[in-house]
């Protein structure tokens, strides 16, 4: 069975459990139990690329909780990480940014992000065969972050 982690499997250490919900609104907490079964039902496309894409609503609920989760555990404002078009959010202390382009952006697909936050790639190796963009000075902090979950 899969187990969810934190920052290094250390003081962010989410427990297990299996319920599922739907998305979650902007701003609420999510529940480790609801972000492990949304991960998990799209596990199959995650792990092998012959599966067929699930359906739209499930990568997007696995793809919001997951990074919604990212920016419980690591909370601020210094670098912003985007999954278009399901979501973006800003994690990591350190100097707010506020206005126009971050100067601290992590962005890719939401395969890509699922495969990160389950601990199926490393962030050093997507960014270097181009499936992640990182600008700037703070952006690999995020992969000190991850995985979030274990499928």
């Amino acid at each position: 069975m899969s187990d969810l982690v934190g920052a290094n499997d250390g003081p962010g250490h989410l427990p297990a459990s299996a319920a599922m919900i739907g998305p979650v609104p902007p701003g609420k907490a999510v529940d480790p139990a609801d972000m492990r079964a949304a991960v998990l039902a799209v596990a199959d496309w995650l792990c092998d690329d012959t599966v067929d894409e699930p359906a739209r609503a499930e990568i997007a609920a696995a793809v919001r909780m997951s990074a919604r989760t990212l920016a419980q555990i690591a909370p601020g404002a210094s670098v912003e990480v985007r999954i278009p078009p399901y979501v973006a959010v800003q994690c990591i202390q350190g100097p707010r940014h506020t206005r126009g382009t971050p100067p601290n952006v992590v962005e890719m697909g939401p395969r890509t992000w699922l495969r990160l936050a389950a601990g199926l790639e490393d962030l050093a190796d997507a960014v270097g065969d181009g499936r992640v963009s990182a600008s700037g000075g703070r952006a690999p902090e995020v992969a000190s972050w991850l995985p979030l979950v274990r499928i």
